[in-house]
């Protein structure tokens, strides 16, 4: 965000506190003369003083309450769990993954499988925790028998996502394999190609990298994920 565009809404802010104070004044005042058809209840009160405020955006608890029992794309026939996303809600690291497997659908958790000890411990090798960072995936729901998500299947979860990463407000997001890499950058490029390289996602930096089941199947390939966190983790000292 420009320095211009935060002075105006920092001066938005100002402006809509004080009309708003001015608002509940006269209001009170005019009950106070007896005049009827004034709302004054305490709830009134209420949501006028939270009207504007910043604590009126959306929050994680929200868009999980509003995500619920979710039955918007075939895949809540097979799941046992909604597999939400888990960490810091103010976390300045966002991972992304790409979809629950069967360990994560079993717990309700994300990355807790084999490939989520991976991850766990090379966030532990550039000195972070899960409790620092929040981690997520592409879509909620685990697809039947691992397989990749469809299209059909992002496109109806996809939202869920950006409002999560919106609530959250990351500094940095990294982007775990092929899909989620490609779906947040909007580009069918090959994660090869992708990773290495600071991209751009809703003006936050973003890292693709290759997935940790890509890395049980292809150790060779830990060399370069190595770099790409060491990338990762000097853009995070600096965020």
């Amino acid at each position: 965000m420009t320095e211009s565009v935060q002075s105006f809404n920092n001066d938005f802010s100002r402006v809509f506190s004080e009309i708003r104070q001015d608002f509940k004044g006269y209001l009170q005042y005019i009950g106070g003369l007896g005049y009827g058809g004034v709302a004054l209840s305490e709830e009134s009160l209420r949501i006028l003083n939270d009207w504007g405020k910043e604590a009126m955006a959306e929050t994680l608890d929200m868009i999980r309450k509003d995500l619920g029992t979710c039955r918007r794309c075939k895949l809540h026939k097979g799941r046992k769990h909604i597999v939400f996303g888990a960490g810091n809600p103010r976390a300045n690291l966002v991972l992304v993954g790409e979809a629950p497997g069967y360990e994560e659908d079993l717990k309700g958790q994300p990355f807790v499988g084999q490939a989520g000890q991976l991850l766990t411990r090379i966030l532990r090798a550039i000195g972070l925790t899960r409790e620092d960072v929040y981690i997520c995936n592409i879509i909620k729901c685990r697809p039947p028998g691992n397989r990749n998500p469809e299209a059909d299947e992002i496109s109806t979860c996809i939202p869920f996502l950006r409002r999560q990463l919106r609530a959250i407000k990351p500094r940095l997001i990294c982007a775990l394999g092929t899909i989620a890499a490609q779906t947040l950058l909007g580009t069918n490029t090959p994660i090869s190609r992708l990773r290495g390289h600071f991209h751009t996602y809703e003006g936050i930096h973003l890292l693709p990298t290759y997935h940790p089941a890509f890395l049980l199947r292809n150790p060779s390939k830990k060399a370069d994920v190595w770099k790409d966190m060491q990338k990762l983790q000097e853009a995070y000292e600096k965020a």
